[in-house]
């Protein structure tokens, strides 16, 4: 990312890293599954014939005190017929028509899917049982002016076992804390083009990591769960907290639009067309393995907020956005987080031995959760730091395309148009590379790509590589790590490297085009 800043900083006015949309989801893991409820059931004396007309009691119960509720408030309770509604311009509408500052806004209630438990009859073994399965129930969503959060929502299922979701903004959350702080600031939407002190925002969008997010939580279910204490009068039992989604941004604010708009294009076009099916996978922190199986996508599109490219590898992705005109923002999106590691003991086993592990999706793993993402967006900012380069092609060539000398000997030429030089600039620019470097024998896997058995012709083919390599370092386009076999790209590689390949894929309408 420091050559992306450093290559642009008479443009740049400022950073920033964060959070922006966190979804949390809130489960009462003890009936959460068929098992659990039925041991539920069995405790309170409850058999699978009354299990509706209990259930239905509850569900009426709930709606009776969040309507209450609403009406203590003095706060509207509307029905939402259709999905397709937006329910958060509703909520801000209201908002501003009464003019609110702080405390609930509205209670919205929409008929969604959901997960809950139904009795059926089992023709085979002729008896009742409990299913765990998709159906129809209402939602009811509750839009907040929080004081801590600013502007939220959060929402619950009417049917058991009464899962709930809070969705909070980290940038309407830096808003409150630098308004708070005394910080002025120019915003749009959910982005900053302006701010007085970055660093000081910086260091506020540092301090939402520290929140303690359980307890937090915890006071929101209490006002959308006022059944918890009936259904578990023993006490003892909470809601557990998950991340279902998180989306951390990187914001490279650019001092006005012109200065964004300039390079952005070739940005997008740098992404779409350079970047492999390998990078993606390196900039989420995927090992690159022979025998992955799943969909990398990459794509643009033209959206309100700007154009957006966006990489994917499943459910989770890396995208860029040209906000509001003048800010840059990179976007990591986390929603599975079990492809990703985390070093941590086993769970239940709080001092056991450490090991990596996949990344859990309990709010306990969510400062790896946000290390990873910082790490995601970095990396994508500093595979763009070459992209826009000043030199002309012809001037990165020109050295390259000439015989040197290196450590007394003659060294030839490059010859990037050939298909074994062209092969070797493709080969050593591969994503996963760029962190831990390469060898002689990662290189020969891919330019040799039929194995051999034969020791000899491995030895030949080992040789071929080496010389290869002496003619990348006398060039001064790789470097060899200190006390290591492995070689890395240096600035010069990567530029070269980018612009060749870059070429390479353009067709000559393509280019005439953007001459023009």
């Amino acid at each position: 990312m420091k050559d992306f800043l450093s290559r642009h900083a008479d443009r740049i006015t400022g950073v920033l890293s964060g959070f922006d949309r966190l979804v949390f989801r809130g489960t009462l893991r003890h009936i959460s599954y068929t098992d659990g409820m039925g041991k539920y059931l069995s405790y309170r004396k409850i058999l699978l014939k009354d299990f509706t007309g209990f259930a239905q009691k509850l569900t009426a119960d709930l709606k009776h005190c969040l309507t209450e509720q609403a009406e203590r408030l003095s706060r509207p309770v509307v029905y939402v017929e259709s999905t397709r509604r937006n329910k958060e311009a509703i909520a801000r509408e209201i908002a501003e028509r009464d003019k609110l500052q702080h405390g609930l806004i509205a209670v919205l209630s929409c008929v969604e899917p959901c997960l809950t438990f139904s009795i059926r009859r089992n023709p085979r073994l002729k008896r009742l049982e409990l299913v765990h399965g998709f159906r129809k129930c209402l939602f009811f969503y509750h839009y907040f002016l929080d004081p801590v959060f600013g502007f939220m929502h959060a929402r619950i299922q009417s049917w058991l076992p009464f899962n709930i979701q809070v969705c909070v903004n980290g940038r309407e959350w830096l808003a409150i804390q630098m308004n708070q702080a005394g910080i002025r600031y120019r915003r749009r939407e959910n982005c900053f083009p302006w701010i007085q002190d970055v660093d000081a925002a910086q260091r506020l969008l540092d301090e939402q990591l520290k929140c303690h997010w359980a307890q937090t939580l915890n006071r929101i279910a209490q006002l959308l769960n006022p059944l918890l204490p009936r259904l578990f009068p023993q006490g003892g039992v909470g809601y557990y907290w998950s991340v279902y989604q998180s989306e951390w941004a990187t914001d490279v604010m650019f001092r006005d639009s012109s200065s964004l708009a300039e390079i952005y294009p070739a940005l997008v076009r740098h992404g779409i067309t350079t970047f492999s099916s390998p990078d993606v996978m390196r900039f989420l922190g995927r090992q690159v393995r022979s025998d992955f199986s799943g969909e990398i996508v990459s794509r643009f599109r033209d959206r309100p907020e700007g154009l957006r490219l966006k990489h994917a590898i499943g459910q989770n992705s890396v995208k860029i956005y040209d906000k509001q005109g003048s800010v840059l923002r990179v976007e990591t999106t986390i929603h599975r987080p079990e492809d990703m590691r985390c070093f941590r003991p086993k769970e239940g086993q709080p001092r056991g031995p450490r090991a990596w592990r996949p990344l859990r999706r309990g709010i306990a793993d969510l400062h790896r959760r946000a290390s990873l993402s910082q790490a995601s967006n970095e990396r994508y900012l500093q595979a763009l730091a070459s992209c826009d380069t000043s030199s002309p092609l012809g001037q990165l060539l020109t050295p390259v395309c000439r015989t040197t000398h290196w450590n007394g000997s003659r060294v030839r030429a490059l010859r990037p148009w050939e298909a074994l030089d062209a092969s070797l600039l493709a080969a050593i620019s591969r994503g996963e590379f760029h962190l831990r470097g390469f060898r002689n024998r990662d290189l020969r896997q891919l330019l040799f790509p039929n194995p051999t058995q034969d020791p000899s012709e491995t030895r030949r083919r080992s040789a071929r590589i080496t010389r290869l390599l002496r003619i990348l370092r006398a060039h001064g386009l790789v470097r060899k790590i200190p006390k290591t076999f492995r070689y890395q790209l240096t600035k010069r590689g990567q530029e070269l490297c980018s612009a060749v390949l870059t070429a390479n894929s353009l067709t000559i309408q393509q280019i005439q085009k953007a001459v023009a």
